[in-house]
């Protein structure tokens, strides 16, 4: 590949990427409120002032405005402009992972899953719209909508058998199977997990939109990516934990309601990135 195409398609990626996180932006506003993502037009909401093309160009418009409404001068979440830059960057390295290697060689990403079918890249972009959408509802609503948990599950089987590669596989049959299997490993694991926890502690310990991501995560990525994500997710919520505790916002011992789609959404990006490279190392280091 050319570098003058290299960093065309590389700054297309991110402003694709950040233009697909401002639409998520909508999503995450309007969806808990069972509004329309389509109608009315974008608009303020403490004023309800519609927001003009111009007004709306993802990350620059924020820095152009001061952070503020160009009507009512009232303050604009910084969450809009986070969640632009996020999708900009998943996006973007999305494209590097594939790109890197046939412009430089293996060297520059050693460490990360090479994906060498063009086709993952987009769907990796669709991972990650899901679960930033999944991310940001679940921070501030405590629930996982269905559109990206039951929606991943029905696209991931389908996706896994026109790019094997999700699944570390060369034949669609055999990555057909990791995808069911790892969709219903997800599912009933992590599902049975709950049942568990909620028999000891007489508390609900999952909300079943976890179990339904988890389902979603096997369908794209198979069984062993269900394990990694729940072993890295708790290991993430650990240390939140604890820093909660710290900080006084949690008490040792004591029922806190933290959301775990977030913990289950980083692990799954450090999965896509790192993961299929760490198991094997892992491996390797038992296996010697």
């Amino acid at each position: 590949m050319d570098l003058h195409y290299f960093c065309i398609f590389g700054l297309f990626s991110f402003a694709f990427g950040a233009c697909i996180a401002s639409f998520l932006n909508v999503c995450i506003w309007r969806l808990p409120r069972n509004e329309s993502v389509v109608r009315p037009a974008s608009h303020c909401p403490n004023c309800n002032a519609p927001i003009r093309w111009h007004q709306n160009i993802p990350i620059i418009s924020y820095i152009a405005l001061g952070g503020k409404c160009a009507s009512c001068r009232r303050p604009i979440s910084m969450r809009y402009t986070i969640v632009e830059m996020l999708g900009g960057l998943l996006f973007l390295a999305a494209y590097l992972q594939w790109a890197m290697p046939a412009m430089f060689g293996d060297e520059p990403i050693a460490a990360l899953q090479r994906l060498t079918n063009f086709w993952c890249v987009p769907v990796y972009w669709l991972v990650f719209s899901g679960l930033i959408l999944g991310t940001f509802i679940d921070l501030e609503h405590f629930y996982l909508p269905d559109r990206v948990t039951i929606g991943g599950m029905l696209l991931g089987v389908p996706a896994s058998v026109l790019i094997p590669e999700l699944q570390l596989e060369r034949a669609w049959q055999s990555s057909l199977c990791w995808s069911v299997g790892g969709l219903a490993f997800g599912f009933f694991f992590l599902w049975g997990m709950g049942w568990v926890f909620s028999k000891l502690f007489r508390k609900d310990a999952l909300g079943f939109g976890d179990v339904k991501l988890m389902g979603a995560i096997g369908a794209f990525f198979g069984p062993v990516a269900v394990l990694f994500v729940l072993i890295v997710s708790s290991l993430v919520g650990s240390v939140v934990g604890v820093a909660m505790i710290a900080r006084g916002k949690a008490k040792l011992g004591g029922f806190t309601a933290v959301p775990y789609g977030p913990f289950i959404a980083a692990a799954t990006v450090v999965w896509m990135f790192w993961g299929p490279r760490l198991v094997s190392s892992y491996v390797a280091l038992f296996a010697h």
